[in-house]
């Protein structure tokens, strides 16, 4: 009755607490505390538990104050006054939760608590000790730097006390590893005394204290995940003991273990009783907290990834033979680990050298297998479950590595799907395992052991667990791609199979009564089974109905995509009208997928069955399609295309198809086509359409010229975007070519036609019909039409830059069609025609682009006179027009792609040119001739990278950094060997240089420029590059503090936790400036934008694990929080961005506030160091680019100034910390908004 009434009461007081007044919760919590320490024993359990849940539903700071005056107090005397074991351990657990929820509101305590908790390491109860220890970790979240130090050099003395008791040494290491969990990166200036004392704890040990060695363990792996700065000169040191303990198993010896397989077959039913066992063993403690130890190594250190498979991947393989279950599932995780970090730091490469670590790993594969096969020979479920795990990550990291070793790991699979004793979590993992070996190898690997495999996995099907069922569904799949890989021929009899397969999926297709996974996996088995093996008589009907329901309606469309494009052109004639008329209804839902897939069906359904589809079937497509054409989805837009130019092409002899086409279709492609926005599939998906439809017959050539052309003219509102005039020129000239010779020749001459009328206001059919010629003349060789070229030439004069601009373009794609005549016309006039060498070099670099892209291209251009070319080149490498240059820097490149072993040697000798120019020009040639593909240039450029590499020192700022971040893009394996020399150069480039920073006075105010901006800028994206390729050589930690990497958010968060304290004053700052009474509404308006932009990076910040590590970031957030209107608009943010991944800062979403890019950039990185001396920080917003000749973007004004487009991009990755901005108004300009910011101290 009693425990009725007090349970009762608990219940009772929670709700209690917000409801009465704060004097009422104080008095309340003054008798409770009373109870608890001078009450009865029997008033003590229930006194805790209700001033802990009174802690718990506190709310306001307000009452919070209140309660703590006389609260942590009186918890605190309780716990160090000579009270019973039983009361301190209650008053440490509040005392916890106090700190846990209110430590910043009792700062004033903290040195007193935190001495008095101090005190209580060397209680002689552990029970003391260890509530303490929990109670020093809270406080020490909260605590000042200042006093954070006091209280790790007292941890520290006290570790360094070797006369000690065990219990209380034990209690000191324990006490280390709490606080280094509890505050992070703090606690990374008190490593170098703290590591050697737990290495020498570890090492020096008896025997009998395995809990020195796994507390010392556990305190270095935790050092290695929170402090990855500080750590760095130990980590070869935890290494060598994490390796060494990883094996430390004093009771059991090698010559206890059977090493011998056969042995151990023979007496696998004696094993259990064979086995050592000792309760009081505690050895694998300090195992598993060496391999927790290593596995913290592996996930921190990417650089030692290599050092990794050479000194530790073996001790580990060997480790898999570990006897206490528990610890092998750790050593497991390590390996997969292990395997992960692999995978993700090699991702995209291939076995460059032996010191690769994909390489290193495929070296061991044999090993894994072998110690693996062990493992599944256990007993334990637990065990065979991380062996399928271990060796699904290895196949996930190396496709193709197990073709030697399918044989092996067959009996392991059959067994573990077989075994009565198996568990749904071992079937799937090794239905899992199964499915990507399958997936991942070549079929014929397999065909040795499908008899052995085919029986347990068809099992699997008829599971009562549904994700048994989907996984074996799925793995069914691509068994039946195994049987049949070809049908042309197979080595396989695969006949005797069919059978079982087809009963064992159709068995699951009939019953409805089953989980949506199930159904779904089940439907696209059945398609694969139908489109390879055949025999639709019991399943086409199923399929049907299931087509019919909303939840299984998209498989089925995909599944009779994939039976469609079946080569045993399966019999569909039964339910082709019914198919159609369901695909066409799901043309109008809402459902994006659906549409998506159902264009993709009929596409199919078209070309395998166009004949068997009626003329009435086909209209109501082409309605239903022209409702999907537009530039609001692309690729919804680009699969409607298809499928009408499917239509056409097979059906094209029916008017009443072409015509539906000409009326519903053309109108929506003419508006599409005037998109600025039209590129990529659906361009040329709307290229092909235009062929089909004038080849269709039921549309005249003419008709479709007039409305293109039409098209192109400017309407009321403005002119075309220089996109949709390119979209239109693209589609004339294949309108033109598949129209046929007469046609194209006729529609050639009339362009020709308007570029002679030189009437200014024939502007724009001038622009238009030179796009058009350049089109058609990339296609087709136009030397018939004579004088085209001078006519071309012409336009040269014109006063209009954007005709110039296409008569350049159009003259370089004309020579492409007939290199032998147009292109030594070319050199000659760009010998002879000074004044339009600029447009004339556009029209060499038109062609050289042209021709490079594929070897016939390539050759054709060899063939040409590339000699004359080259030495045309190398002679304007000199030009002071920097347009001319970037021009010929880019011929240069594309050639040297072509021809290598001419070019690279002679960019070589000029790399010592005394000329800055022709170095700069070589710089930048090497940029264009570095690209993803592998080709002939890699073995040339690989020995002479270093030369061109080394221009980064270049005295000129045009020379540093161009070749350097396109080789970390493209080909990283070129520089990886560099990068110890190289990535200090680069870091030097980050560094503001005061000498290239100049002030022009302009009258009424004054405009700083800074001439090392664009360099800057290069170097920051050349080492935000190095993070994607080469992330493993580029030690992050060390970075971000002196250079303020880029980017660096999303890639190690711990470094930038390790300056989280330097974000916050300038965030701080920012939030809190308001503007000045006078202010105009546009200020104000951006200040409010500042405002925004800083409380988005808190909120990207406040995302990554371990941010409340930092005081001074927690006091940001209270108050915050504290502030109802920034409260509210960060809540509004917050709820905004929470789709984004936690540690992805990066990913910021974009949005249209000019003001917004610095603090997006503040959220990834930041420093607290200041420069001496203020600077000002002018931000220019450009609505767009203002090209002139040299077709360069303009140059930027002063330091970090961003860049942004109209729609909010982001054309500039640099940051820069602000500190306390203000606003001064400079300018009113139509179209370019100035606003300058002043801030003191940039961190270099």
């Amino acid at each position: 009755m009693l425990m009725c009434i007090f349970l009762l009461v608990l219940v009772s007081l929670a709700p209690l607490v917000k409801k009465v007044g704060e004097d009422m919760v104080v008095e309340m919590t003054n008798k409770l505390c009373d109870k608890l320490l001078n009450g009865k024993d029997q008033h003590r359990d229930t006194s805790s538990i209700a001033l802990k849940t009174i802690i718990v539903e506190v709310t306001t700071t307000s009452l919070a104050e209140k309660i703590l005056v006389s609260l942590a107090p009186q918890m605190i005397t309780g716990a160090t006054a000579g009270k019973s074991a039983e009361i301190k351990c209650e008053c440490l657990d509040i005392l916890g939760d106090i700190l846990h929820r209110f430590g910043n509101l009792i700062t004033k305590d903290h040195e007193f608590m935190m001495a008095a908790l101090l005190s209580q390491l060397s209680s002689n109860q552990a029970s003391v000790r260890k509530k303490s220890i929990s109670c020093i970790a809270s406080l020490a979240a909260c605590l000042s730097d200042d006093l954070l130090a006091k209280a790790t050099f007292e941890v520290v003395l006290l570790l360094k006390n070797r006369n000690a008791k065990s219990e209380i040494a034990q209690t000191n290491i324990q006490m280390i590893g709490a606080l280094s969990r509890s505050v992070g990166y703090r606690f990374g200036s008190h490593l170098a005394e703290a590591v050697p004392l737990l290495i020498n704890y570890c090492t020096t040990a008896s025997e009998n204290d395995e809990e020195f060695r796994e507390y010392s363990l556990q305190a270095l792996e935790s050092f290695m995940l929170r402090c990855p700065r500080d750590i760095s000169p130990f980590c070869e040191g935890i290494l060598n003991l994490a390796l060494e303990y990883i094996s430390y198993d004093p009771n059991f010896t090698d010559s206890m273990e059977d090493t011998d397989d056969e042995a151990q077959d023979e007496e696998d039913d004696d094993e259990s009783a064979n086995e050592y066992t000792d309760d009081e063993d505690a050895s694998w403690k300090v195992r598993r907290a060496s391999a927790k130890c290593l596995s913290a190594i592996i996930v921190s250190r990417p650089e030692m990834l290599s050092n990794m498979y050479l000194e530790a991947c073996a001790k580990l393989i060997e480790r898999f033979k570990e006897r206490e279950e528990n610890v092998k599932m750790d050593i497991f995780n390590t390996f997969i680990e292990l395997l992960r970090q692999t995978g993700n730091m090699t991702k995209g490469q291939g076995d460059i050298d032996e010191s690769s670590p994909r390489w290193l790993l495929k070296q061991e594969v044999p090993k894994v297998v072998k110690s693996i096969n062990r493992q599944l020979c256990e007993k334990t479920i637990k065990t065979k479950v991380g062996s399928f795990s271990v060796l699904k990550e290895l196949v996930v990291v190396l496709p193709d590595c197990l073709s030697d070793h399918i044989g092996s790991l067959v009996p392991g699979i059959e067994k573990a799907l077989s075994d009565k004793s198996s568990t749904s979590n071992l079937k799937i993992e090794a239905l899992v395992f199964t499915r990507l070996v399958m997936a991942s190898h070549s079929p014929s690997v397999f065909h040795p052991y499908i008899q052995a495999l085919s029986g347990p996995i068809l099992s699997a099907i008829g599971d009562r667990y549904y994700k048994v069922t989907a996984e074996a569904l799925r793995v069914c799949g691509e068994l039946v791609c195994v049987l049949r890989p070809n049908f042309q021929m197979c080595s396989l009899d695969y006949r005797p199979y069919i059978g079982p397969i087809y009963t064992a999926i159709l068995a699951r297709l009939a019953n409805q009564d089953q989980d949506q996974e199930v159904k779904e996996c089940v439907i696209s088995c059945m398609s694969l089974v139908v489109s390879t093996f055949g025999g639709v008589s019991l399943t086409l009907p199923i399929l049907v109905d299931r087509m019919g329901n909303e939840i299984t309606r998209l498989t089925a469309v995909k599944a009779f995509s994939v039976i469609a494009k079946s080569p045993l052109h399966i019999d569909l004639s039964r339910v082709l009208d019914h198919v159609i008329s369901e695909l066409t209804a799901f043309l109008r839902k809402a459902n994006r997928a659906l549409r998506q897939a159902t264009l993709g069906t009929l596409n199919s359904l078209v070309v395998a069955y166009g004949d068997q589809i009626g003329s009435s079937s086909y209209e109501t497509i082409i309605a239903e399609l022209s409702a999907l054409i537009s530039d609001m989805d692309l690729h919804m837009t680009a699969l409607a295309l298809e499928l009408c130019c499917t239509i056409m092409a097979n059906r094209k002899s029916i008017q009443n198809v072409g015509l539906a086409v000409r009326y519903k279709v053309f109108p929506q492609a003419l508006v599409l086509i005037r998109s600025a926005l039209l590129q990529g599939q659906a361009l040329q998906a709307l290229q092909r359409f235009f062929a089909s439809l004038v080849q269709s017959a039921n549309t005249s050539f003419d008709t479709l010229l007039d409305s293109l052309i039409s098209t192109a003219k400017p309407s009321q509102s403005g002119g075309l975007a220089k996109q949709a005039l390119s979209s239109i020129a693209q589609c004339i000239a294949v309108l033109c070519l598949a129209a046929g010779d007469q046609k194209c020749a006729s529609t050639i001459e009339m362009l020709k036609g308007i570029l002679k009328d030189d009437s200014a206001t024939n502007s724009a059919k001038q622009h238009m019909a030179l796009l058009c010629l350049g089109e058609i003349g990339r296609r087709k060789d136009l030397s018939n039409h004579a004088q085209i070229e001078n006519i071309v030439i012409e336009s040269f004069q014109s006063p209009f830059e954007e005709i110039k601009s296409a008569a350049s373009y159009a003259l370089g794609n004309i020579a492409v069609g007939n290199l032998s005549k147009y292109l030594p016309f070319i050199l000659n006039q760009i010998d002879n025609q000074q004044k339009k060498q600029y447009l004339l070099l556009h029209s060499l670099k038109e062609v050289i682009a042209r021709q490079s892209v594929d070897h016939t291209g390539q050759s054709e251009l060899q063939d040409s006179n590339i000699g004359k070319i080259l030495a045309l080149l190398f002679n304007h490498c000199e030009s002071e027009e920097e347009g001319v240059r970037n021009v010929v820097a880019e011929c240069l490149g594309k050639i040297a792609l072509i021809e290598p072993r001419k070019l690279i040697p002679a960019l070589k000798e000029r790399t010592s040119s005394p000329a800055a120019n022709t170095r700069a020009t070589v710089a930048i040639a090497i940029k264009y001739s570095i690209v993803e593909r592998p080709g002939k240039i890699d073995e040339i450029m690989y020995p002479e990278i270093s030369t061109f590499l080394m221009l980064i020192k270049d005295s000129d700022r045009a020379c540093s950094c161009p070749g350097f971040e396109y080789s970390c893009a493209q080909q990283a394996k070129l520089i990886k060997g560099l990068l110890p020399e190289l990535l200090p150069l680069l870091y030097d480039q980050t560094v503001v240089k005061q000498e290239l920073i100049r002030t022009v006075d302009l009258g009424p105010f004054k405009h700083v420029v800074d001439d090392g901006l664009e360099l800057r800028k290069a170097a920051f994206e050349c080492v935000d590059t190095l993070l994607d390729s080469c992330l493993d050589q580029v030690n992050l930690s060390s970075f971000i503090v002196p250079f303020l990497l880029s980017g660096l958010g999303d890639k190690c968060p711990s470094a930038v936790l390790a300056v989280l304290d330097s974000l916050v004053e300038p965030i701080e700052k920012t939030i809190n400036h308001r503007p000045k009474g006078d202010a105009v509404k546009q200020e104000v308006d951006r200040n409010q934008d500042m405002i925004r932009s800083a409380l988005r990076a808190i909120a990207a910040l406040s995302r990554i694990s371990g941010s409340d590590y930092s005081m001074r970031f927690k006091n940001l957030m209270n108050k915050i929080m504290a502030s109802p209107p920034l409260a509210d608009k960060y809540n509004s943010l917050d709820t905004e961005n929470g789709t984004a991944q936690s540690s992805a800062l990066v990913h910021l979403p974009v949005c249209n506030e000019p003001m917004t890019p610095f603090m997006r950039l503040l959220a990834k990185a930041g420093s607290g160091e200041k420069l001496p001396g203020a600077h000002h920080v002018q931000v220019d917003t450009f609505p767009h680019w203002q090209t002139g000749r040299s077709g360069a973007k303009p140059n930027h004004p002063s330091h970090d100034s961003l860049t942004i487009t109209s729609n909010g991009n982001l054309l500039l990755n640099l940051f820069i910390k602000l500190n306390n901005p203000s606003i001064q108004s400079e300018a009113d300009h139509s179209d370019v908004c100035r606003v300058k910011f002043k801030s003191y101290g940039v961190k270099p």
